[in-house]
């Protein structure tokens, strides 16, 4: 489905006076920084899945939707996602990573970016905790595209984490918004082997 907005300009105007998104950017001065550009209701779990992976020390940005309905409305595809203070705090950074959230109801973790040592450093951490870790077969969740937010860093390559819908489910009570408030150990445990592979 073809997005609503083609770039945050145009958002910004039809939707910032009805309070419809919030935007946190939290510079910690980290070489690596995790974003979500479709929290909140857009992707729902995402903004609070990178929240735990940056814990108090790396860097993070999330741009989340507040609407009561049709948050999708309020989705900017990766390689189109040009909102100022995003690309503010991820143009400098080393290592970029972002946090998506796929449909499928399978738990598993689809693994996209242009860094393949990052990659397969995450794709062993995961496969540790024996969650399952796949490349996605539409090009367009692969995180490839240059321009895609998860490359824009200093590197030109960084990681895209597409996070299924089931996966999701098993992180927090329900994934509305006040079960999004009540994370279950794993997540913790899903933070845990990202940051694992990341801070290596």
């Amino acid at each position: 489905m073809a997005d609503t907005y083609p770039n945050f300009a145009a958002l910004d105007i039809a939707e910032k006076q009805s309070g419809a998104f919030s935007i946190t950017a939290l510079d910690r001065g980290s070489s690596v920084v995790i974003a979500a550009p479709h929290g909140g209701a857009i992707e729902p779990g995402t903004s609070e899945i990178a929240r735990a992976i940056a814990a108090d020390d790396l860097s993070y940005y999330s741009f989340e939707g507040r609407k009561r309905d049709g948050n999708a409305a309020l989705h900017i595809t990766s390689s189109n996602f040009d909102e100022p203070q995003c690309l503010k705090l991820l143009l400098p950074a080393e290592t970029v990573l972002t946090v998506h959230g796929e449909a499928s109801e399978y738990e598993v973790v689809y693994l996209g970016g242009r860094d393949k040592l990052t990659l397969e450093r995450i794709r062993q951490s995961l496969a540790e905790q024996s969650l399952t870790v796949c490349t996605h077969a539409n090009p367009e969740l692969q995180g490839i595209h240059p321009r895609n937010i998860c490359n824009v860093g200093f590197s030109g390559a960084g990681v895209q984490l597409e996070i299924s819908l089931g996966l999701r489910r098993t992180f927090f009570t329900s994934l509305n918004r006040s079960g999004r408030q009540n994370p279950t150990p794993c997540l913790a445990k899903f933070a845990a082997a990202i940051r694992g592979a990341l801070l290596k």
